[in-house]
């Protein structure tokens, strides 16, 4: 089985887990995104915009042992914050920025990026795990 295939199938493994749309690049980094159903409003207006409502997931750059680059953002709502940073963390994923991306929204829209170096399937079922604590 030729390397692409192979990466083509772990990518689509890796978004299977988490429960995403996956795609793979020309640079072979592979995308998964999927977007929260919450409701949000941003100066007023109901919003339904993928740039208020991502989770991105990716990885790049294998090595022989399998592991990988892997990184996460995702929106999250203000009391979500500490619990998903508390399973991340247990995980041993590196949580590296909470932040804000708008003003005037409504309820407040934080977003959380992440990282591991480690086997991608191994990432995506942390993540599954951790994200247990949002609300659907």
């Amino acid at each position: 089985m030729d390397l692409g295939k192979t990466r083509k199938q772990l990518c689509q493994e890796f978004a299977r887990i988490l429960d995403g749309a996956g795609s793979l690049d020309e640079n072979g980094v592979c995308l998964v995104q999927k977007f929260r159903n919450l409701k949000f409003t941003i100066l007023g207006r109901r919003t339904r915009s993928p740039l208020v409502l991502p989770q991105f997931f990716t990885f790049e750059d294998l090595d022989s042992q399998g592991r990988a680059l892997n990184l996460g953002e995702t929106v999250l709502l203000q009391e979500e914050i500490n619990p998903l940073l508390t399973e991340l963390r247990k995980r041993n994923i590196i949580v590296t920025a909470v932040h804000n991306h708008w003003l005037f929204e409504e309820p407040r829209a934080m977003y959380m990026h992440f990282e591991s170096i480690e086997p991608p399937l191994v990432f995506a079922r942390k993540i599954r795990e951790a994200f247990r604590v949002l609300k659907r």
